[in-house]
């Protein structure tokens, strides 16, 4: 016997209790983990987590104002904005579209991009969004140097199982937990690597 046979026959023996992987449908796959629970108001825990990120958070009832307020502290004047993105949040800035797709150079010559979402997590202070209209394709919060985000009251859950219960799998999906950061191996923390420097969010509260 070869040392690859004795190998082999070392990796039978160990999953000779383990089910069959040729049909996967067969395989019972545990549910029963927790998937919400109690605790501090979901918005001011998703505050709290994007603060921590470095994130600029603001709490707002009037979308248009603050979308037009924002891009005016930033001196935002183009930006890229899906085709959900109504033209009269962004007040005096122009809304580049989509339409045809813009090329990588052109987007990184935007101010800025402003989004809606699809779903977020207070307990990691995630956003998650899914290329519905509001959002548009991943390319577009991704080159842009600044994103702005607006998320309603809605759409925020408490945990990851709760945000993927709202998630189509099918549907392209980008995940973020604050500006753009990564570190070397001596922890020197470099921004804007792959995706914009500076995240602001705008958390919608309903009036009254």
């Amino acid at each position: 016997m070869s040392s690859r046979d004795r190998i082999l026959a070392r990796v039978r023996s160990a999953l000779a209790d383990v089910p069959s992987t040729e049909r996967p449908e067969d395989v019972e796959v545990p549910r029963a983990y927790e998937r919400s629970r109690s605790g501090p108001d979901v918005v001011e825990l998703l505050v709290d987590r994007l603060a921590d990120y470095k994130a600029i958070v603001h709490e707002v009832t009037d979308v248009a104002a603050a979308v037009a307020d924002a891009l005016r502290r930033r001196e935002a004047r183009r930006v890229a904005a899906p085709p959900g993105v109504p033209a009269a949040w962004l007040g005096d800035a122009e809304a580049v579209r989509d339409d045809p797709a813009l090329a990588a150079a052109e987007l990184d010559r935007l101010d800025g991009v402003v989004t809606g979402c699809a779903v977020a997590i207070a307990e990691t202070g995630t956003i998650v969004l899914d290329g519905a209209d509001d959002q548009g394709r991943r390319a577009l919060t991704l080159i842009p140097d600044y994103h702005l985000c607006v998320v309603r009251k809605d759409q925020i859950v408490r945990t990851v199982p709760e945000a993927l219960e709202r998630l189509d799998p099918a549907r392209p999906q980008t995940w973020i937990s604050g500006p753009s950061a990564t570190s070397d191996i001596e922890l020197n923390r470099v921004e804007g690597v792959h995706g914009p420097r500076t995240l602001e969010v705008l958390i919608v509260r309903p009036v009254g």
